[in-house]
């Protein structure tokens, strides 16, 4: 299977953004903003704006405000499809927030449904890099999916100074050691960046002859994904020739957004709010999905009509 998201435009201009501790305020004058807050009161108990947001839109406060590469900064939502590579059936559909990491939650929910559904799981997932950070790869890993995604990366050291490779991990002591010979003690998670950290010290540091060649700071410090050992699986299996047929077979996901925004016309949305944003989705998916099913029973017809 192959998943993807892409951006569809909210039916909102950008110029209804107010900040958001004026929303409330708003709610008095515009009946959309009142309703919205009375639909999550009674929801939630809380009559505030669940995304957090510096600007909201009166028009449609469930529409996130995002720019990608350079084209302008938009209101809209991202559509997730599913997707089966060999039929180009569209097997899972959901809206979300116009963030990049709402698409691997919407991912990891679709292929749950796909799953309760048909009882059983896909043998793997052909995804883009936004994809590849190591939460996704090892809750794919954990349950036997094959993850065709190439690994997300982080800022790269500089080609110049010493990589991990060159420092030896010691299980026993839970611990690396440079190429000097002294130790990196481990110091805990980082919570922003969820890697393991290693630290040396300035005085282990400070007099080494090979400090030029390991790192610009004032001791050397180490960072090991939580998630290393699904990361490493990934680079593993994009070394192999399936790797590339699934890329390849990838590109149906995106000829599906092609034909979604330039046949059907769905670059912006008639409707607002996500619960109604969900339904034009749907009925959408819906409609390529019986174009395709007209393909299938078409082929079928053929060789009964040439037998007869």
């Amino acid at each position: 299977m192959s998943v993807d998201g892409s951006f569809i435009m909210a039916n909102a201009s950008h110029q209804s953004r107010i900040p958001r501790e004026q929303f409330t305020e708003a709610a008095q004058v515009n009946y959309g903003a009142r309703k919205y807050l009375e639909e999550l009161e009674q929801e939630n108990g809380d009559g505030e704006p669940i995304h957090q947001q510096d600007k909201v839109s009166t028009t449609d406060p469930d529409s996130t405000y995002l720019t990608k590469g350079n084209r302008a900064a938009e209101l809209g939502y991202f559509d997730n499809y599913l997707i089966d590579n060999e039929s180009c059936v569209i097997v899972g559909v959901q809206a979300t927030a116009a963030r990049l990491s709402q698409e691997s939650a919407a991912a990891r929910d679709m292929i749950d449904r796909y799953c309760e559904r048909y009882g059983r799981r896909p043998k793997g997932v052909a995804a883009d890099n936004t994809y590849g950070n190591g939460e996704m790869l090892q809750w794919l890993d954990e349950r036997g999916i094959t993850p065709y995604i190439r690994v997300k990366e982080g800022p790269n050291s500089p080609p110049d100074l010493y990589g991990i490779e060159k420092s030896t991990y010691v299980p026993e002591d839970n611990c690396y050691v440079c190429p000097a010979g002294k130790p990196l003690n481990y110091v805990g998670i980082n919570k922003r960046n969820r890697a393991h950290r290693y630290y040396s010290t300035v005085k282990r540091c400070r007099g080494c002859e090979q400090k030029p060649q390991c790192t610009r700071g004032k001791f050397r410090t180490i960072a090991i994904h939580t998630c290393d050992a699904a990361r490493q699986k990934a680079y593993e299996v994009a070394k192999t020739p399936e790797f590339a047929v699934a890329l390849r077979k990838r590109r149906k996901v995106e000829a599906l957004f092609s034909e979604l925004k330039n046949l059907i016309g769905l670059r912006r949305l008639r409707l607002r709010r996500i619960k109604f944003v969900r339904e034009q989705f749907y009925l959408a998916a819906v409609a390529q999905n019986l174009k395709r099913l007209v393909r299938f029973l078409n082929m079928r017809a053929q060789p009964a009509m040439a037998s007869a």
